[in-house]
């Protein structure tokens, strides 16, 4: 086996390079686009009390030493909590290209330390959130020189008009499932869903709960489908499979929760934002009792997060990998070449 020169080879440098350079010029492109838009740019620290509070993410803890003594913080996972205080504080258009960190990151799209564009608008609907992240895909191409965005030998136009589906037209569609049938605004119905996958063909294991079912035939069956000839909107997740929305006024089952998936690659990933601090805790409470029923673990709440819940407006707001959109706007073959510095750790 031939071991590959380290990324810093001025040979292997020389032949990322101009994805690199590409990459500034689309950040530097979107940058334009959400200051002409009367955003304002933030930098959201990454040290925080808590990472997040979602099941199945995984933070960084960090170890800081002050007047008090040794305390644990972490690297956040996302910016999130600390812009929506911003917007508490009184901000109400604001965007911030984040370095976050994850754990258990090993995938050929995951890096454990990337970054996130992450961008809010108060008083503002879901819709336009959406239509935010359709216009980056263009932007991105155009900042790049591209006419197709690329990713294994296929491509997608960036101005296609996008497939748009809700999670429930997409089970029934790729899986045969009805997704309905098994919630409520609370939960879901674990046996309910279980026999549908098994009639389905669906392997999984018997003390898989309905969100290990839903997820296994989201990965297997869903989104291998997603984005193939144009952009694709999923959109109206399941409530209990979204902590951080806020419920659909035309059924409490599902919420304001879109991601994007272009040739198969999940872009972003955004909310109607959740503003009731009682319900939030309530969701975070429920998410961490199963990230430690599974993994043995618990980050804690941020406390200042839920008081300035209360005083944040109505908005709506998105993630979107910046490093993944460059990967597809400059039809580079790994993520790693459009990496400045590849993480510690990563086998780039």
């Amino acid at each position: 086996m031939v071991t590959p020169s380290p990324w810093w080879s001025r040979a292997r440098h020389a032949d990322r390079r101009p994805f690199l350079l590409a990459r500034n010029r689309i950040k530097a492109a979107i940058r334009r686009w959400f200051e002409g838009e009367g955003f304002t740019e933030v930098e959201c620290a990454a040290l925080q009390v808590s990472p997040g509070n979602e099941t199945h993410l995984h933070a960084f803890a960090v170890e800081t030493i002050g007047r008090e003594g040794r305390r644990r913080h972490y690297l956040h996972t996302s910016p999130e909590f600390a812009a929506k205080k911003l917007l508490a504080a009184g901000e109400r258009r604001i965007f911030d290209f984040a370095r976050v960190f994850r754990g258990r990151e090993h995938a050929a799209l995951n890096v454990p330390e990337f970054t996130m564009l992450e961008w809010y608008r108060a008083e503002e609907p879901y819709e336009a959130v959406i239509n935010d992240t359709l216009t980056l895909l263009a932007i991105a191409a155009d900042a790049a020189g591209a006419e197709m965005l690329s990713y294994r030998s296929r491509t997608v136009g960036p101005r296609a008009t996008p497939e748009r589906i809700t999670v429930a037209e997409a089970f029934a569609r790729h899986a045969g499932i009805d997704l309905l049938a098994t919630l409520t605004p609370d939960t879901g119905n674990r046996d309910a869903l279980a026999a549908q996958a098994t009639k389905a063909g669906i392997a999984f294991a018997s003390d898989d709960t309905w969100s290990d079912i839903f997820s296994r035939i989201l990965s297997e069956r869903v989104e291998p489908k997603l984005g193939a000839e144009r952009p694709t909107i999923l959109n109206e997740y399941p409530r209990v499979e979204a902590a951080l929305a806020r419920a659909c006024a035309h059924d409490p089952r599902v919420a304001e929760r879109f991601e994007l998936y272009v040739l198969g690659v999940e872009l972003a990933n955004g909310f109607g934002e959740l503003t009731d601090p009682v319900e939030q805790r309530k969701r975070f409470e429920h998410e961490m009792a199963e990230k430690e029923r599974i993994y043995g673990e618990r980050y804690p709440i941020d406390e200042d997060f839920l008081a300035a819940l209360a005083h944040m407006p109505n908005a709506s707001g998105v993630a979107l990998g910046f490093d993944r959109l460059a990967m597809l706007a400059t039809g580079a073959p790994r993520i790693d070449d459009v990496l400045w510095t590849p993480s510690a750790g990563r086998d780039a």
